[in-house]
């Protein structure tokens, strides 16, 4: 840190040590009231202006609030402010900024002396830190427990009535989690409809944003702030109701683990956002959908979403709170009640698909469902417990929708072939057939490489190819799926191991 003036601390004024008491009696009063306080006092005594700034949080004090931006670029750029005093102060920066009339000594003593109030508060503060900590752990517990009542009556806030969610994972949470409580500053009093609760229940570290329909972005950024400076991991799901905090922690766990170095925090939104989707015809997309899950509750969609947005089951199995084998048993149960192999590449694709799709219009016209004939009879079919038998050219049997075959017109069209083409098209056939058994395989490198006949080294190098070409994240699960349909509507004849381009060598031996 950079100071200006002298180090005299003896030089307090012109009317020298008297003068120093008065000053630092001022100072400890207003410490006494709040941090807030202490700032003012200090800006006053300089007559100019004070700010302490926080490398995480920005300004967490400034007198005047007009100067609180430049406090901030002072205490990261001191050499370019040298007519600031600036100390160290409660793991942030004290700066203050002396009006040209007030003489350094002075400027010097009420920084020293305010800096060190800082600190008594900062102490005061770590030693009620822990019991704080713990019980907004209680707090975050109960909500996802589903006592919202007993939480909302506990923080006084009657208008607390949605959730923001953030959940983070890194090498350091212990500090990550001190840095943000300083920068957040929380209390269990409600302050502007907002209340921010900090813990970590479960390693992890878990941030719940309780407010009135929305936020006002200022956790987010504090959050993305923490992510970059202490190489964190992030998802964020909400806002939501209160009452579905729960749907809100699990979807944030999904999110996080879409997250990279390169975009380190990802909202439960973003998670899956689809290219293909959009491209699908609405009407058959929509009903095929609704005939598909018609036997799942919405916990039992939740439940596989947040499966195949993770990618594999004891991802899901932290994600939502459950043991792993939880998790099996539930997931065997839907694949019994979809009648299909939940563990197969393509259904996980296709359901995927179908618990993206949008609600189905009631308001379709009679041209739209003339269109959509066959679908409209599946449905009809289903309500009606009455099947069909297929009708001999191929196409799936009348009757319910299942999810091992889509209707012909789905992904049928000339815009989904033109989706394809631009996302897979121009990769090479050994690259080609590589990826496509990877994907089989649900992104196991070792059971794919023994398929393949190729060493787990060759067969990352070509990975790594695949997502160069098709710029994509393939550790992504939802963008693995996409890959996955791009490949089947591309392709010409079987991606099979046994058509691999083989070369001589150990490396490619031959089968």
């Amino acid at each position: 840190m950079s100071s200006t003036g002298t180090t005299d601390h003896g030089a307090t004024g012109p009317r020298g040590a008297g003068h120093g008491r008065e000053t630092a009696d001022r100072l400890l009063r207003a410490a006494t009231r709040s941090g807030a306080h202490l700032i003012a006092e200090a800006a006053s005594l300089v007559q100019g202006w004070a700010v302490l700034a926080d490398p995480i949080a920005g300004a967490v004090y400034s007198t005047p609030a007009a100067a609180a931006a430049d406090g901030v670029h002072a205490a990261a750029a001191p050499l370019e402010h040298p007519h600031c005093t600036q100390r160290p102060a409660a793991g942030a920066v004290l700066v203050l900024a002396p009006a040209p009339t007030v003489p350094p000594g002075h400027a010097c003593h009420v920084a020293t002396t305010t800096a060190a109030l800082l600190e008594v508060r900062g102490q005061r503060a770590a030693e009620l830190r822990g019991e704080q900590m713990r019980l907004h752990t209680t707090l975050i517990r109960l909500l996802l427990a589903g006592h919202t009542a007993a939480v909302t009556e506990t923080l006084g806030g009657k208008r607390l009535t949605h959730v923001t969610v953030y959940r983070l994972s890194g090498p350091d949470l212990p500090t990550a989690h001190e840095v943000l409580w300083r920068a957040v500053r929380p209390s269990i009093a409600p302050h502007a409809d907002a209340c921010t609760l900090i813990g970590r229940p479960d390693g992890e570290l878990v941030v719940a944003e309780l407010h009135h329909g929305g936020d006002d972005g200022r956790i987010l950024r504090l959050v993305s702030r923490l992510s970059e400076r202490h190489h964190l991991l992030a998802g964020m799901a909400g806002p939501l109701p209160l009452a579905e905090m729960a749907t809100a922690h699990s979807d944030a766990a999904a999110a996080r683990h879409s997250a990279t170095p390169d975009c380190r925090i990802v909202p439960a939104d973003a998670v899956g956002t689809s290219r293909l989707t959009p491209l699908l015809p609405a009407a058959p997309y929509a009903r095929w959908a609704e005939s598909v899950l018609r036997p799942l509750s919405p916990a039992h969609q939740h439940l596989l979403l947040v499966w195949l947005r993770t990618g594999s089951k004891p991802r899901a199995a932290a994600a939502l709170a459950l043991s792993a084998g939880t998790v099996r048993a539930r997931i065997r149960e839907l694949s019994r009640l979809l009648g299909a192999d939940l563990e197969d590449a393509t259904v996980q694709a296709y359901l995927l698909l179908a618990l993206r799709a949008p609600a189905p219009d009631p308001g379709l016209d009679d041209a739209g469902a003339d269109a959509d004939a066959d679908l409209s009879l599946s449905s009809r079919l289903s309500r009606s417990g009455g099947s069909s038998s297929n009708n001999g050219n191929g196409n799936c049997p009348a009757g319910p929708a299942r999810l091992e075959a889509l209707p012909d017109d789905l992904l049928g069209t000339e815009a989904v072939r033109s989706w394809a083409v631009g996302l897979v098209g121009g990769l090479e056939p050994h690259l080609r057939i590589a990826l496509a058994c990877w994907l089989r395989h649900h992104a196991r490198t070792a059971p794919a490489a023994t398929e393949l006949h190729v060493h787990r080294t060759t067969l990352a190098g070509w990975l790594t190819q695949c997502a160069d070409h098709l710029a994509r994240n393939l550790a992504d699960a939802t963008v693995r799926a996409e890959v996955h349909l791009a490949l089947k509507a591309t392709r010409n004849g079987p991606d099979d191991p046994t058509c691999l381009p083989r070369r001589g060598g150990r490396t490619y031996r031959r089968l």
